[in-house]
Order: C-alpha cells, then structure tokens, then sequence
C-alpha cells in the first residue's frame, strides 16, 4: 500500500542535526552512538527506509523560528538568520533533486504523474528492497517567521513553497501557537490575505485556539492538519477539539494523525514517562476518532512527524523506522476498514485534497 506522510522535518534533520538521510537509519543510529542529546542514536527516518516503507509523496519543512525565545537550532536571534536557514534548507532538498534522489511536486500535472509511476511501480513489485522511483517532496514551511513580511509570500511561492503553517511553538512572529493564548498579530491578516491570493494551503496545526478561529476569518482556501491529534483522547491545546475538527472536515480539509507518544498518551512527561504503553494502535484510535466523527473516512490521514526532534524514545513502540507505517493497513483492516477506505487514509484523501487544491 502506497503512504503518504503529511509531515516530516527532513531538512531539520539533514542541517541542524547533520545527518546523511542517504544512509540507512541504522547507519545513522551507529554514526550517532557518541553523541549526546535527546533522539540521538534513537533516529526513525531516511531515506532507505521511506523507500522501503512505500512513502511515495511527503510534505516536508522549512523551519526557523524566530519568536524571541532563542532555542539553538531552531529558535533564532533574529528574523535574518531565520531567513538565512530557511534558504538552506530549501537549497538542501534542490540539491537532492538535482542529484536524483526525489522530486519536488507543486503543481496538479506533476503530483499526478508522480502517483502514476509510484503506482505503477507498486503493482510490479511485491519486494520493496528493488530500486523504487524518487521520493516526491511538498514543500510547506512550519512556522511564518522566514518571511519577513506578507507581501514577500510570492517570492517563497516561486522558490517552490506550496503550503504554510503560520506559527509553530510559542509567540509567532505571525500568530500565537501552540503553549500560548495570543492569536493573530498584526501581520498575520494580511499574511493570510496574501495565501488566499496566491493559493497557499493553509496548515492550522500549532495555531492557539484563539488564532486557530481568527485565521479562518481571513483565510478563503483549502485548510489542512498535516499532524495533529484529538483532544478528546489526549486533553491538550496542541491537540485539535471536536468543533475544530468539524470546521476542517466542513471545508473538504484533511488531519494528519501525529506519532509523537506525548500526543497519543495522557499526561505524557517529556523525559520521563516511556514509551511501552503507545503502540501504533494508538495511533489508530485517532483516526478511527476522526473517521468516527466525520461519519466518513474522507478526513483522516498520515501525518507522522517523526523525525521532529524526537527518536524511538517517544515514538511508538512498536516502530522501529517509518518503514513500519506498513503495519497500519492490517490494524486498520481488524477494526473493519475496507480496502477502499485504507487506501484513503494511507494515501488517497492526501491525493484528493491537493488534487482539488491545485486544480
């Protein structure tokens, strides 16, 4: 089964955290084994892996942060140096296409030929160890502070920027997100006026729940979740309440299910509580949460983050590497999922929605 994964900091990890996401994930837990820090060691995600876990198209990050609350290698001093690591981080996935190894998609004729031969591939190749065509990359940035001001959008548009999340942790330069009560500052209206014009997608996850409501008074377009989970089984602002799901699902929008254990359990202490208790059933019960309240299965997706600053310590455990999102097919099958709905949650509502976006 083709996957599409909704979230993944893949130039964060390349840059910041200096890993060749050529070499296998094993190759990079061993290269890391002195190395100190949290997830070290502990990584889910390359690029072998995502090949061999199917993952035909991402939707993968810019992101620096520049909220006032300098955190080193994501939270940055000023809004030049943000902007000067977005650029890096853009450069790094030009590179790799240049060399081959993915594909950047950004427009309807592109995502449908790209689908077209990863399905193609599928379908003749029972053995996912055979050479697989490249990885297709969405481009979104996660968090506005990069973009020095509104009417600078079109620029990072014609850099190849399809979607955008406003805000991320904290006091945004745009928008307050998660851990905060402020919603949208002043650029943040004519930000969202500019991403109607251009044809931005809007990504609501990390929006404060007052800025998640403000923004949709100033936003016309498709709106997404590309990894968010459900407050009702894990209470917590990051999470996304009943009423905030159904006003996605009321705009044909998409919510990617999140991996990080501390979204899936209650009462989660980073660093201290572990991960036994989470396994990727866990990660079903959102969905099946999501599909459940929708009355559909329409809405629901992959979203992982997995690689979000964060390893096998607070993923599920009974993941080893992204490869393992294969699993998800049958847990979805034993809670009485048709293939057709499979299918649509592990690739298709993706599909449709940028389909219908780009189109």
């Amino acid at each position: 089964m083709l996957i599409i994964d909704a979230h993944l900091d893949l130039s964060m990890n390349a840059l910041q955290w200096n890993r060749d996401l050529l070499q296998s994930v094993y190759t990079i837990r061993a290269q890391e084994n002195r190395t100190q820090g949290k997830g070290r060691a502990l990584g889910t995600v390359a690029y072998p892996e995502m090949r061999r876990g199917r993952i035909a198209l991402s939707i993968v990050t810019l992101i620096a942060r520049s909220t006032g609350h300098v955190v080193p290698n994501i939270d940055y001093a000023s809004t030049a140096q943000a902007y000067g690591m977005a650029h890096g981080q853009l450069a790094y996935y030009k590179a790799l296409a240049l060399q081959g190894h993915i594909r950047m998609i950004g427009d309807l004729d592109a995502l449908q030929s790209h689908m077209a031969e990863w399905r193609a591939w599928d379908a003749a190749h029972a053995d996912a160890t055979e050479e697989t065509p490249p990885l297709g990359f969405v481009l979104s940035m996660e968090g506005a502070d990069p973009i020095l001001t509104p009417d600078q959008l079109g620029y990072w548009v014609e850099q190849g920027l399809r979607l955008l999340g406003p805000t991320h942790y904290g006091p945004g330069r745009y928008a307050g997100g998660t851990g905060v009560e402020s919603g949208l500052t002043e650029l943040g209206p004519p930000l969202l006026r500019e991403m109607s014009r251009l044809g931005v997608l809007l990504d609501m996850t990390h929006f404060s729940d007052r800025s998640f409501w403000e923004a949709l008074e100033h936003y016309e377009g498709p709106v997404l979740a590309s990894h968010n989970n459900c407050r009702a089984l894990v209470p917590h602002q990051r999470q996304f309440s009943d009423e905030q799901l159904r006003v996605i699902f009321q705009r044909n929008g998409v919510i990617g299910a999140a991996f990080d254990t501390w979204m899936l359990q209650p009462g989660w202490v980073v660093g201290q509580t572990t991960n036994e208790k989470v396994t990727l059933d866990t990660v079903v019960d959102h969905i099946d949460y999501i599909c459940q309240l929708a009355g559909n299965s329409r809405h629901a997706a992959i979203g992982t983050d997995l690689d979000g600053g964060y390893g096998r310590e607070q993923s599920p455990s009974d993941l080893d590497t992204i490869a393992d999102l294969q699993k998800l097919s049958g847990l979805l099958a034993k809670r009485g999922y048709s293939d057709a709905d499979i299918a649509a949650i592990l690739h298709g509502n993706w599909v449709r929605f940028l389909s219908d976006a780009w189109r």
